[in-house]
């Protein structure tokens, strides 16, 4: 409930008397329901998990300090009730999350004079991560730790980035993982040179660049690792750029701290990599926040002014990307701390020739 206390105290500072939580990963964090689907009712009055009668036993056995209702009909009724019985002048929904048709739809049925879209601050709940919080990401990583371990001894010449991916998820869910926290990244020679490429049917060859960034989820919380590794021996060029992004993500984690915003945490590695003549291929952001999803906030870009907190856990990415040619990035996990980070990420990052 300390959870719920913290929202409670945050809408009351913004004069809102009702809140109405749409998002699965909120309610998740707010009060255990892992379902995916309903709405979590919050006012000063009460606290109810709505849902439809095939979540009823799963809320239940979930909300363990949660009233659940189960709603046979239209969920704009039973919240209107709600907030007619408690005298609310001023709702919350989030916006970022609903539809344009959902948020009107809202607005249209529910009886208050104000209603108010509010995610950002809904999501910040859940940017600092307590320490059971980071045990389960800490878990979901070291099943990524292993991943890699086994792959490492699986890749050789001839294998389609598919089966190299397949490998990886097939290893992580039978090695603990409840599910992936994003499709498996696998991409090889000029392939690896697209951040987010997708797995296809090329085939590894010899002098390949071989980028992995892979994740999975344990008890709910995600992991993400990247690794970039060599198919045979790596030319002049590649171990330039290779060593270029390990000093960069180097020099990040030796930086890293709380205090700083996300845009001065993105310069320690940008900074480097522009140094090396690469500024022009490196094309993203340092990182992200990690938690119940993949992608939290804050996160470590040019145009995050959010001060890194103790607690919060992101992850640490630079990346240089040569089209045409190959790609090179390289991911841990790290928990900010007061005085440096905590890093959750243990996978060899030296230049691995296979």
């Amino acid at each position: 409930m300390e959870r719920i206390s913290r929202l409670k105290e945050l809408i009351f500072r913004k004069n809102i008397d009702a809140a109405v939580i749409s998002d699965p990963y909120n309610i998740r964090y707010l009060c255990g329901f892992s379902g995916g689907e309903g709405y979590l009712y919050i006012s000063d009055k009460r606290v109810c998990m709505l849902v439809d009668p095939r979540y009823t036993l799963w809320a239940k056995d979930e909300c363990k300090d949660v009233q659940v209702m189960t709603v046979q009909g239209n969920y704009h009724d039973v919240i209107g009730e709600f907030l007619k019985e408690d005298n609310a002048v001023t709702a919350a929904l989030e916006g970022n999350h609903l539809t344009y048709n959902e948020f009107r739809a809202f607005k249209e049925n529910l009886p208050v004079r104000d209603m108010i879209s509010v995610s950002r601050e809904f999501d910040s709940l859940r940017a600092v991560k307590d320490e059971y919080e980071i045990s389960m990401i800490a878990k979901a990583e070291a099943i990524g730790d292993e991943a890699f371990d086994h792959i490492l001894g699986v890749i050789k010449t001839g294998m389609t980035e598919k089966e190299v991916a397949m490998e990886l998820e097939m290893y992580m869910r039978s090695h603990g993982a409840e599910a992936l926290s994003f499709p498996v990244i696998a991409a090889s020679g000029p392939n690896s040179a697209s951040p987010h490429a997708v797995p296809s049917d090329r085939k590894l060859e010899y002098g390949d660049f071989l980028t992995m960034d892979f994740g999975c989820v344990y008890n709910g919380y995600c992991s993400d690792m990247t690794r970039t590794v060599v198919i045979g021996k790596a030319g002049t060029n590649q171990r330039k750029v290779y060593e270029t992004v390990l000093l960069a993500q180097d020099t990040a984690l030796e930086k890293l701290k709380a205090g700083m915003t996300g845009a001065e945490a993105d310069m320690t590695a940008r900074e480097v990599i522009s140094r090396a003549g690469y500024g022009d291929n490196f094309g993203h952001g340092l990182g992200h926040s990690v938690g119940l999803y993949i992608h939290e906030s804050p996160r470590l870009s040019r145009l995050e002014d959010t001060v890194l907190k103790e607690g919060m856990t992101v992850t640490v990415e630079p990346g240089i990307y040569i089209d045409g040619m190959f790609g090179v990035r390289i991911e841990d996990v790290a928990v900010i701390k007061e005085d440096g980070i905590r890093n959750l990420t243990h996978s060899d990052k030296r230049l691995i020739e296979l």
